[in-house]
């Protein structure tokens, strides 16, 4: 029903693409992340709490229809409707039916509630085209609620000692999940602006999100003395965060299981939080859909398809364009250009 074409993940029975990384007549999105939401296309369809962060990314004005998640939409014969993955706000999988054949597009996917996105649903499918950009045995993820508080026992002690904490996180969703996670009693929140600029597009469309404040050139290293700043890690290169004389930095990725990474990154402290599933979230999640094949997608997409094979399941490996700098849990250094300056 689906197949894969230089342009995308292609359904030539409604003559739509999902995720395309060029310019088509009809798009329909998963979610915001820029190797997932290419600008330029005719006509657009998402969850409706992408709608306005899709307009904040791609315009204004582009021609964009929402849907809720389990809400059907027919397009040549074709039953469309979308379904929680859990990975960010406004994220989705993509059911797509014909004559009682039924594929899921997964989109990026993480299996643990983070609270303040839809949480994950596995939906029965025949065919399930899957994310693996942790798909490796050694990403085995902590609980979260042990990750916040190490988080926090880190910021509590940089309060103690006179020093500024600063968290770098990708402004669509890391940001997100953080804000609502930590705690909120230790001292004031500051957030980026880029990050302030993403909230209020998702609040438009419904998130309730933690009050914060929001970061700008006025203001003062004593305001920031107790703080947890929520910033592009690319401001840790800036010369404005040099001219603070106590501060702290971290970093939030998955890939911060990884002693080369941690380095790479430059940062005092290094947290592994993911908006993907581990190895145990991606097998578990294509177990519960039922599929009877696989296609595995970016990532450690042939470990994860030969490990399913192994197991009895007819997977494949495909290959396509995402997991480029969408977000910060992919390999590329993340931060939107222009995003280190306040």
């Amino acid at each position: 029903m689906l197949e894969f074409t230089d342009k995308g993940i292609y359904c030539s029975r409604g003559n739509f693409y999902i995720d395309p990384w060029r310019k088509v007549d009809y798009a329909v999105i998963t979610h915001a992340h820029s190797d997932h939401a290419y600008p330029g296309s005719r006509s657009y369809l998402s969850h409706e709490q992408s709608a306005e962060v899709l307009r904040l990314r791609l315009g204004k004005h582009i021609q964009l229809q929402t849907l809720a998640y389990d809400q059907p939409l027919f397009i040549g014969g074709v039953k469309i409707s979308l379904h929680p993955a859990g990975h960010i706000i406004g994220s989705a999988q993509v059911r797509v039916e014909y004559k009682e054949e039924v594929w899921v597009v997964s989109g990026d996917y993480k299996t643990e509630e983070d609270g303040i996105s839809t949480a994950f649903e596995a939906v029965p499918c025949h065919a399930f085209i899957t994310e693996s950009t942790f798909g490796l045995p050694i990403y085995d993820w902590q609980p979260q609620h042990i990750i916040f508080q190490q988080m926090n026992d880190w910021w509590k002690a940089n309060k103690e000692d006179g020093k500024a904490t600063f968290i770098g996180g990708y402004s669509l969703g890391k940001a997100q999940h953080i804000l609502h996670n930590i705690d909120h009693r230790i001292g004031p929140v500051y957030v980026h602006q880029s990050i302030a600029d993403t909230n209020r597009a998702l609040a438009a469309d419904g998130a309730v999100l933690p009050a914060y404040r929001t970061l700008t050139p006025e203001t003062s290293r004593r305001e920031l003395q107790d703080a947890f700043v929520l910033c592009p890690p690319a401001l840790f290169n800036s010369s404005w965060i040099k001219n603070i004389e106590a501060y702290e930095t971290g970093y939030c990725s998955g890939w911060m299981s990884l002693r080369n990474f941690r380095k790479r990154m430059n940062v005092n402290r290094g947290f592994v939080l993911s908006d993907h599933a581990d190895w145990k979230g991606l097998n578990a999640a294509v177990r519960a859909t039922g599929a009877e094949r696989v296609f595995v997608t970016h990532g450690y997409a042939e470990t994860l398809a030969r490990s399913l094979r192994e197991d009895g399941l007819d997977a494949e490996v495909v290959q396509t364009l995402y997991g480029g700098a969408g977000d910060d849990d992919h390999p590329a250094l993340p931060g939107d250009t222009g995003e280190e300056q306040l």
